[in-house]
């Protein structure tokens, strides 16, 4: 018996040995790490997000601002508390709101691996904005009846505001609900300048370090660090020529389908020609990115998005792409001058040169005898053109001098302008099997795409010497406190293979286009002579469809390009429109 007692009181005396030992293991060798495993499971990190940076023009003004206006979050901590986590508080919602309930459950929905899209990114400890920029009224029935919506706040926080309405919509683009909860922004740019400038517009979000209990309940707040706001955008658009230049291309649309044309896409540029900054840049059809705040509603993205709209989320001035037309002869003389044809030699402006037993017209079938190339811009001699092709691929086919050319004055390659979503237009890079492919090429016919901006930037090449840049709208980034925090200026993309002489000469022929030219009719009246503008117009047959209108011109100080798809010829609507630009731009009030 003793023995037994014995080997019990042994075993009992081991067993609370190896209790002993684990609780000192536990509380003095591991306990710092428990203690904070155990503070970490009840602590939990909340982004606060920044106030979002302003966007302004040139001189200061607002082209998009913050403004105060009534938003509705919802709390998940406390609806997952309810006894039906809060199905009934977000159908009443709903209806207040006059939204579809699953929208809302959408929105208060946390993202997962079963649910990546339609849900929220961020922290469930972080009150979800539900809807933005409601009625006071409804905001109020929300407050007063805490009963009704609990863990619904009704509370005024700053939301995108636009003061110049749809002015400049496809250059500020516009923020929708973001995904990225380390943003800490329930918006995020989405289009334009609001999305090339993300990273600077939203700002640091600061954060807050909230302990919860074993329920998701908030206990208190341990520390916070305030979010730092976004920067200022400043731009080198002017808001008074943006204003002129999108209402001289409403006016151009109306006119030509007041002729019987569709005119259903217009654009318009317009560049510094000596720095390569973007003034202005006008789109048609366009749209008010107001729209967007609080959730666009689904009638007005099916207006925006539908086939038969019109597209007007689609940027006509660095997105459209056409043929360019007559526009495009500047490249094909410094061709020909570059492959040895006299710069001031005489060649024969004929009806109809033959190619091969095809006859390729002159405009209309004009026939101006022998002309020398000043003359031959000036009338917009195609059959010149046609000759200098034909001869130049006979001589090389497979590397023909114009498309060179053309690589070479930034074509078929994006500007690298920075807006997103810019198309690269197209130059066709292979070798032509037939002569008439070059010989559609030197008029800016055929295969040859360009986007407005493109046009844009290769004119003014022209009108600066030859320097070729990146264009941008984006001019310096300021801080909050008023520091700048960078300079933006347009890069140098390339130098023009051509002679100063030659430059000047085709800056000399286009400067008599309005005078004498093409454009003389848009431009009589016009003070050429103290305010000497250059151009060119171009007049691009589409297949199935009414002529595309260009007309590009420049002065010693801007470049405006004018665009109007299926609005005729280039002197009949593109023109008139770009010579109401350049007296808006120089606050002319001459009679027609």
């Amino acid at each position: 018996m003793r023995s037994r007692l014995v080997l019990v009181h042994l075993l009992v005396t081991c067993l609370f040995c190896v209790l002993l030992g684990r609780l000192w293991q536990v509380q003095v060798v591991d306990g710092d790490r428990y203690a904070r495993a155990a503070s970490e499971d009840h602590v939990r990190h909340v982004v606060i997000p920044a106030v979002r940076g302003r966007i302004v023009d040139s001189h200061g003004e607002p082209l998009v601002r913050n403004r105060t206006a009534m938003t509705v979050l919802v709390d998940r901590t406390v609806l997952t508390g309810l006894p039906d986590e809060g199905r009934a508080v977000l159908r009443r919602l709903a209806a207040l709101l006059d939204m579809d309930p699953r929208e809302i459950g959408d929105r208060v929905r946390l993202c997962s691996e079963k649910a990546s899209q339609n849900c929220w990114a961020g922290s469930p400890y972080q009150p979800i904005p539900v809807a933005e920029a409601i009625d006071e009224r409804v905001a109020f029935q929300i407050v007063e009846r805490p009963d009704d919506f609990p863990g619904v706040i009704a509370e005024p926080q700053p939301v995108r505001d636009y003061p110049h309405g749809a002015l400049a919509a496809h250059v500020l683009g516009y923020v929708a609900p973001g995904d990225e909860p380390s943003t800490g922004s329930a918006s995020v740019g989405r289009d334009g300048l609001e999305a090339t400038y993300e990273k600077e517009l939203r700002g640091r979000p600061g954060s807050r370090e909230l302990v919860v209990d074993s329920a998701g309940r908030v206990l208190r707040t341990l520390k916070e660090r305030p979010a730092t706001p976004g920067a200022t955008l400043v731009t080198s658009i002017d808001t008074r020529i943006q204003r002129i230049t999108e209402t001289a291309l409403e006016r151009a649309v109306a006119r030509a389908r007041a002729q019987g044309r569709p005119a259903d896409a217009g654009a318009a540029v317009v560049m510094e020609s000596r720095t390569g900054r973007v003034v202005a840049l006008a789109s048609l059809p366009d749209y008010d990115p107001s729209v967007w705040v609080g959730g666009i509603a689904p009638d007005d993205y099916a207006r925006l998005t539908r086939d038969d709209g019109g597209g007007p989320l689609l940027s006509r001035a660095i997105q459209g792409q056409w043929a360019p037309a007559s526009t495009w002869k500047v490249v094909s003389t410094a061709a020909a001058v570059d492959a040895g044809y006299p710069l001031r030699g005489t060649y024969d402006c004929s009806s109809v040169y033959r190619v091969n037993g095809w006859d390729f017209r002159n405009y209309r079938g004009a026939d101006h005898g022998r002309i020398d190339l000043r003359q031959a811009l000036v009338v917009s001699c195609d059959t010149i053109f046609y000759r200098f092709a034909h001869e130049m691929w006979r001589k090389n086919p497979s590397g023909h001098p114009m498309q060179r050319m053309a690589d070479a004055f930034g074509f078929g390659r994006a500007t690298g302008v920075d807006l997103p979503g810019e198309a690269a237009g197209h130059l066709p890079r292979k070798g032509w099997e037939r002569p008439g492919d070059a010989v559609n090429f030197s008029i800016g016919q055929g295969e040859v795409l360009v986007t407005p901006l493109q046009l844009a930037r290769a004119y003014a090449a022209l009108a600066n010497g030859g320097t070729l840049f990146s264009p941008r709208i984006g001019k310096k980034i300021v801080g909050a406190d008023g520091r700048v925090l960078r300079e933006i200026t347009p890069p140098v993309d390339g130098r023009l293979p051509v002679g100063r002489r030659t430059l000047a000469y085709i800056r000399q022929a286009l400067a008599e286009v309005p005078k004498t030219g093409t454009a003389a009719a848009a431009f009589a009246g016009f003070p050429l002579d103290e305010r000497p503008v250059a151009g060119k117009t171009g007049t691009a047959e589409v297949f199935g469809k009414q002529d595309t209108s260009w007309f590009a011109s420049f002065d010693k100080r801007y470049t405006v390009v004018v665009m109007v798809a299926q609005g005729g010829g280039g002197g009949e609507t593109a023109a008139p429109a770009a010579r109401d630009i350049w007296s808006g731009i120089y606050r002319l009030k001459e009679r027609r």
